[in-house]
């Protein structure tokens, strides 16, 4: 009876005890100092040598210096939602529930007050950074009876030690082996391990598809039984979406806001913090340097036009996506420069229709992302103005009318380019085949822009149509006239 008195007495002594959570990568999947980094850069790009000034005193003064100058989007930063339910559970059983963060206070007090059952916070401030063993002595100073600790890096360590129980979220092995060897493990919330799924999302390897057009300078310039054009532009294929890759997470990390305020974009790995940024800041320069290494193996020409696709993306990611039509003029020029690249890679003369025709089309396309975006945006009670765009909601008709006009004018222009420059190809055996061209594209672009009107279709009009049977079933189509306008003649 004393035994069992003992131990009900001890459970409730260990149920008073609080439990301190960290925030970084603990409460939230990401890393405040890092996000104030990156929306410091994004508003003030030219005041980047005074954060290697700031960090010379100390990183208390430099998240002092950025606690005064950037105001972070707490509502929508990414919560670990198996730790916050953990929490929240422990806190309706009447245990104390505190945070304590290496992060600036000011910033730690507003995401408390996001999650309504903290009770206390123990955060840096200008001249104490409260990390590791300076973390350690504060909570033990604080609670001599002994505390509960969640943590996830091997800072935490002398934390885990000092506590009574210690929880680890998303640990390394590293960090499970040392924190087991020197405290007592309550819980684990295990690390999801990376898949080649994953992956996929990081690179965005869906997006490579666009990169297909490389490939049409080639058959359009009668190379198509060309090995060597072949293996250039499949090396460059590789360069160019070794480039787009490292671009698309330079664009996510400068839109990380946006991207979190958005239906579908939220769910991206920066945005949704199953990526981190310094993982992400590692793999940029990897992806540019790659890239750019691939493109000097093939040629001197190939470098110039990568870094021309680089300086284009960089200017569209960093500014002129808020800039309306414009941005959708970028994205047009994006594709382009691919055909572009395509030209350079196999050496065949420049087709001035085939440029034209290209912008015309990827301009009716962008718009109708555009389209769909202002669309999804007032229906989903958002405000007025799309969060890191320069639309705002009524903007679909002026969208619209521009869309559709743009892709009426690519099928024109694909009939200007069959009657001027392809029925005079020499490799073309039955050259009459490619009317159904311009007859299967005005089917397609009709099919994208009724998806638009009745709010079917996704975020981005290429993916859309890589994914819908209807469209594969055109692209069928006029594959098939192509072969048909080059070989039907001989197979008749």
């Amino acid at each position: 009876m004393e035994s069992t008195a003992s131990a009900r007495l001890d459970q409730a002594e260990e149920r008073l005890q609080p439990l301190i959570l960290d925030l970084d990568h603990t409460v939230i999947n990401t890393d405040l100092l890092y996000e104030s980094v990156v929306v410091f850069l994004r508003r003030e790009p030219w005041q980047f040598y005074k954060l290697g000034l700031w960090l010379m005193k100390g990183k208390a003064h430099l998240k002092e210096q950025l606690s005064r100058r950037v105001e972070l989007d707490i509502e929508h930063l990414p919560l670990n939602d198996d730790l916050i339910t953990y929490a929240r559970w422990e806190a309706e059983n009447g245990r104390p529930i505190h945070l304590a963060t290496a992060s600036h206070e000011s910033i730690a007090h507003r995401i408390a007050e996001r999650l309504d059952f903290i009770d206390e916070v123990h955060a840096s401030t200008g001249t104490v950074n409260l990390k590791s063993a300076t973390k350690a002595a504060h909570l033990k100073e604080r609670f001599p009876e002994g505390f509960q600790y969640a943590g996830d890096s091997m800072a935490d360590v002398p934390v885990f030690a000092a506590a009574s129980q210690a929880i680890l979220v998303h640990p390394s092995e590293r960090m499970e082996r040392a924190a087991k060897a020197t405290a007592d493990v309550k819980t684990v919330f295990p690390r999801e391990k990376p898949t080649l799924k994953f992956g996929v999302k990081v690179l965005r390897l869906h997006q490579w598809a666009k990169n297909a057009l490389l490939f049409v300078p080639l058959i359009l310039g009668g190379l198509s039984l060309d090995p060597t054009a072949w293996m250039a532009a499949f090396a460059g294929f590789i360069a160019l979406g070794m480039m787009a890759s490292a671009t698309y997470l330079i664009n996510d990390l400068w839109d990380l806001d946006a991207d979190r305020a958005h239906w579908s974009k939220k769910f991206r790995p920066l945005a949704s913090g199953r990526l981190g940024i310094t993982t992400a800041l590692g793999l940029i320069p990897l992806g540019i340097g790659g890239s750019l290494a691939l493109g000097a193996a093939i040629g001197g020409d190939v470098v110039l036009a990568l870094l021309v696709y680089l300086a284009a993306t960089l200017t569209y990611s960093l500014y002129l996506k808020r800039v309306p039509f414009l941005d959708t003029a970028m994205l047009a020029s994006l594709f382009t420069l691919r055909l572009g690249l395509g030209v350079v890679l196999v050496d065949v003369p420049p087709s001035p229709w085939l440029f034209v025709f290209s912008m015309f089309l990827f301009l009716s396309l962008s718009l109708a992302k555009r389209y769909t975006e202002v669309i999804r945006n007032g229906h989903k009670g958002k405000s007025k103005t799309i969060h890191g765009r320069g639309y705002t909601e009524g903007d679909d008709p002026v969208l619209m009318a521009f869309g559709s006009a743009s892709g009426v004018a690519a099928v024109l222009v694909m009939v200007l380019y069959l009657t001027n420059e392809a029925f005079n190809a020499t490799f073309y055996s039955m050259p009459v085949a490619l009317w159904g061209l311009p007859v299967v594209l005005f089917l397609w672009l009709g099919r994208i822009w009724l998806m638009c009107q009745r709010q079917l279709l996704d975020d981005d009009p290429v993916v859309f149509a890589v994914k819908d049977r209807p469209s594969l079933a055109l692209g069928g189509i006029m594959g098939l006239f192509f072969i048909f306008a080059w070989l039907g003649g001989q197979i008749g």
